[in-house]
Order: structure tokens, then sequence, then C-alpha cells
């Protein structure tokens, strides 16, 4: 939005005299007044990815995501929908499968994003794994890596 000054003689005629001239915006001398940083670290090898995979795990808080961000890019080069299938975690490599366990339904889905942002969580399911696997709520679940044979 545009706010006219008061005075019409200082508006802008939207043209350029002779002695005008313009600067590209990336043509700057001047360093960037802050040190810029990556949107998000580069994943690190984890103590979780040391942990057989035939071990079974119990996370007492787990969540799952999606709404209100349907449409967006995920961490791994995906589109997020309300059916893709996959799990976010901080560290694991994008891909990593990990299977979780809940009531009788067991689900192997691949790392598809970072997260989860809330202090304390290890995982958030996207959409369409909490609804195979029945679990669309904050609570506990059982999981391990997958076996890579």
């Amino acid at each position: 939005m545009t706010i006219q000054p008061q005075d019409p003689g200082a508006r802008s005629a939207g043209s350029l005299d002779q002695r005008s001239s313009l600067i590209e915006p990336n043509l700057r001398a001047e360093p960037p007044l802050a040190p810029v940083r990556p949107a998000q670290r580069v994943p690190t090898a984890s103590s979780i990815s040391t942990t057989p995979a035939s071990i079974w795990h119990h996370d007492r808080d787990i969540s799952w995501f999606g709404p209100g961000l349907y449409g967006n890019d995920t961490a791994c080069g995906r589109t997020l929908t309300k059916t893709l299938v996959g799990v976010a975690h901080r560290t694991l490599p994008c891909g990593t499968l990990v299977t979780f366990r809940y009531e009788g339904v067991t689900l192997t889905v691949p790392v598809i994003d970072r997260g989860p942002y809330v202090s304390g969580r290890t995982w958030d399911l996207s959409h369409g794994a909490c609804v195979k696997l029945g679990h669309c709520f904050s609570g506990s679940i059982d999981w391990h890596l997958a076996s890579h044979s």
C-alpha cells in the first residue's frame, strides 16, 4: 500500500528526469547489516541413528502436522498434502524409514520434513500417516528405525 503525500507538488509523476540514475539493489557496495544465517541447521548425526532397528521405543509425546501447511514444500522436497504419508524429525536424513506402532497398527514411513517445533517432541506425523495409524492427536506411540534389508 502506498500512502500519497499531502502536498500534491511532492507526488511523483512516475518519470525520471535526465539527471536521475537507477541503482540496482544487488549491486550495493556496503555489507549487509547482520550476518545471513540459513533457515535450518544442516542435519547432523544423532544418537537416535545408532539405535538398533529391531528395538521398539516408547514415545509419550508424538503429534501430527498439516493444517495450515498444505501446499507448502517440506524440507525434503515434497509438497505437503493431506494424503502425504511421512514423519518430521529434526536430524534424521530425508528418506530414513521409521516404523510406528499404535493399537495393533504398524506403519513404516519416510522422514519427509524437519520438526517438530514443539519443545520436547521428537516426531510429528504427517496427516496421511496419522490417519493410517489412527493417531491424530498428541500422545503415546511406539517406534523403531526400520531395517534396510
